[in-house]
């Protein structure tokens, strides 16, 4: 390597091939000359005319309209003369860059198949929905809130041909039944309501019905605050007959516990007008002879500590007025006659006139009997 009079290196410095494909040394100028262009001067168009006015057409116009409908901005609405809606989330103004747009839910392709099920369903449940009035209820769910069954149960009973809506026999799953109709179950007609049982210490002048020609007084106005439904006595006691009465809005249990196969058991308190013979208690205990047939009694006796013209009787049958033609046939004629203890229910603790709602143990009671 050469070196300078100080004893320094000396840079390298490659050659410059003809060619020209070899690097230039780093610092170094191209030794070509350079030539200026001459500038050409441009001589200044002329103005171009105005554009006359083009006339808009009627479908133009609707829809320049369209987009003006509400401004774009706050300085659009103050120009135009219209109100800003800052609720909007998005601004419908014309379009313009940076401008965002509503959100648009893509396209799915439908089946026309699905299109057509969809929009025949539809018809049917809008049909349905202005056939079935309001207050209708399905057949199995009226038998379920009366508290016969289930509704899978109820569906069983209606396919089997056993519930009766207005006399006739229905058989058709869903059908819809309403507040005004009948629905016998059994033989006997069901209400869907809430079951409720009042027990009522009758008092006398009142009678056991729902309602009387005459107007009389009944059992219902006694206990006419106590239920939102309408309730029905069970059984009947004659207008001069005191003592304990049910009465509920269950059919099924009206029944069970009226039907002479159940037998439920009834206990009277009888006042006579004169002394019971000892042959003609006797006599009442074997049977005695009725339109019906031979009233059998359960048991027959004097109450202890009372005079003998007070009996007290047990019987099952429940033929009307049999307490008091029992005697009639004898020659004696009934003073008083006053129930204390229908169904194992007695009138203990409820004054005469008086009622009260039993306990769920003495309704599950009754379901048992």
């Amino acid at each position: 390597m050469s070196r300078d009079s100080n004893g320094n290196k000396k840079p390298r410095i490659s050659k410059i091939s003809n060619s020209g494909s070899s690097p230039k040394p780093r610092g170094t100028k191209s030794a070509r000359p350079r030539t200026e262009k001459p500038v050409e001067r441009k001589e200044p168009k002329e103005p171009k005319a105005p554009r006359e006015p083009r006339l808009m057409s009627q479908s133009e116009a609707k829809s320049y309209e369209k987009t003006f409908d509400k401004p774009a901005s706050r300085k659009m609405g103050k120009r135009i003369g219209k109100s800003f809606d800052s609720s909007s989330k998005f601004d419908k103004g014309p379009a313009k860059s940076g401008v965002k747009k509503p959100y648009k839910k893509p396209f799915v392709p439908v089946d026309e198949a699905e299109k057509t099920r969809s929009f025949v369903q539809k018809r049917r449940f809008d049909k349905l929905a202005k056939e079935t009035p309001k207050e209708s209820i399905r057949l199995n769910k009226y038998i379920a809130n009366s508290g016969i069954c289930s509704r899978r149960e109820a569906d069983d009973l209606i396919m089997q041909g056993l519930v009766e809506v207005n006399g006739k026999p229905v058989t058709e799953m869903g059908y819809q039944v309403q507040k005004t109709d009948r629905v016998v179950f059994d033989g006997q007609g069901i209400t869907p309501e809430k079951p409720v049982y009042v027990l009522l210490n009758k008092p006398k002048g009142y009678i056991s019905t729902t309602k009387d020609d005459k107007a009389r007084k009944t059992v219902l106005d006694l206990v006419a605050n106590a239920s939102p439904y309408r309730l029905f006595p069970v059984g009947r006691l004659d207008r001069s007959t005191t003592g304990v009465i049910l009465l509920t809005n269950d059919g099924h249990m009206t029944k069970k516990l009226t039907h002479p196969s159940f037998a439920m058991k009834k206990i009277y308190h009888v006042t006579l007008d004169r002394k019971l013979d000892r042959a003609d208690l006797n006599m009442i205990q074997e049977g005695i002879r009725l339109e019906e047939g031979i009233a059998e009694v359960d048991s027959i006796s004097y109450i202890e500590g009372k005079p003998k013209n007070e009996i007290g009787i047990e019987l099952s049958i429940g033929w009307n007025r049999v307490v008091r033609r029992i005697f009639q046939k004898l020659g004696y004629e009934v003073e008083l006659l006053d129930r204390v203890l229908f169904a194992g229910l007695t009138k203990k603790n409820i004054k005469r006139g008086h009622w009260r709602i039993l306990t769920d143990l003495e309704v599950n009671n009754l379901k048992m009997l």
